[in-house]
């Protein structure tokens, strides 16, 4: 071996093997500490970790439930809590309802296409909805102020039709279609009723017959107390429904209600802002 040969490198050589190590080495570094606060987050079972992971992990759940349940019901909320009394037994305070679409699941006893079961149809069929004949269904009438109404669909009327005869004279008070209100028909519709009320929605004012358009939904599945949760988010929990409505939970809420022509009645169930004192309110 010559001398040249036994000289010991520049300082001027480029530490190649150096740089790729230390390269490598820092890729390590980053690849360990993305794969340890990966880890960290997914076990962690204390601190702001987890609860960012729980946070996300029942807002992803709540989100696909609620997807589930629009995918079935076509409407939008698909639950609602009853918040008030016009539809005992049947449905209590604290209820919470799931609706549908009235089109969806409708029998071959529904009212051409509307989707909807009326007592009298009900009853020729043997077709019962919360221990009764007929459907029971959600509306709001955008010619009446106040929340959507939650009402059994009793019969139907066309336009201009004397249904004084057809009426149950239980539930009316007038002697003839003059004194009743609503008739003759000011237009098609189904006349509707609460369970615990004394007279159809249409002779105590709280609506004219419910034209099908008016049906948000159809009441399918009663879930006892769990509507509670909500009434106590929207306060209507422990509140007293004013004598001119009932408050709606979160956009959905029905309440029963029976009050004069012009302003939603004390006995009607409803759904939004306010229902009377004696309605049947229900919210999500």
């Amino acid at each position: 071996m010559s001398q040249g040969d036994s000289r010991p490198p520049s300082d001027d050589s480029p530490p190649t093997a150096t740089v790729r190590s230390g390269g490598e080495s820092r890729e390590a570094d980053e690849d360990g500490s993305e794969d340890s606060l990966l880890t960290r987050f997914r076990t962690a079972q204390t601190g702001p970790l987890m609860f960012v992971r729980e946070l996300l992990t029942s807002v992803v759940a709540v989100l696909l439930v609620g997807l589930l349940l629009f995918s079935i019901s076509g409407v939008w909320p698909p639950m609602v809590a009853v918040e008030s009394g016009s539809m005992e037994p049947h449905m209590e305070k604290g209820d919470l309802i799931f609706i549908t679409e009235p089109g969806r699941f409708a029998p071959d006893a529904a009212r051409d296409e509307t989707g909807v079961v009326t007592y009298e149809d009900g009853e020729a069929a043997d077709y019962r909805t919360f221990g009764s004949f007929g459907s029971v269904v959600v509306y709001d009438n955008p010619e009446r102020f106040g929340p959507p109404i939650i009402h059994r669909a009793r019969f139907w009327v066309d336009d201009g039709e004397n249904w004084y005869d057809q009426a149950n004279p239980d539930y009316i008070r007038a002697d003839n279609c003059q004194q009743l209100l609503n008739c003759p028909a000011p237009h098609a519709g189904f006349i509707t009723k609460g369970d615990a009320n004394a007279e159809y929605d249409q002779a105590n004012g709280i609506s004219s017959p419910v034209r099908p358009e008016w049906v948000q939904g159809v009441a399918r599945v009663r879930i006892p107390y769990l509507g509670w949760v909500r009434l106590g988010f929207s306060g209507a929990a422990f509140a007293t429904p004013p004598a001119g409505g009932v408050e709606m939970a979160a956009g959905s809420s029905v309440a029963v209600a029976d009050a004069t022509a012009g302003s939603t009645p004390a006995n009607a169930t409803t759904v939004s802002t306010t229902a009377p004192a004696n309605a049947t309110a229900v919210g999500v």
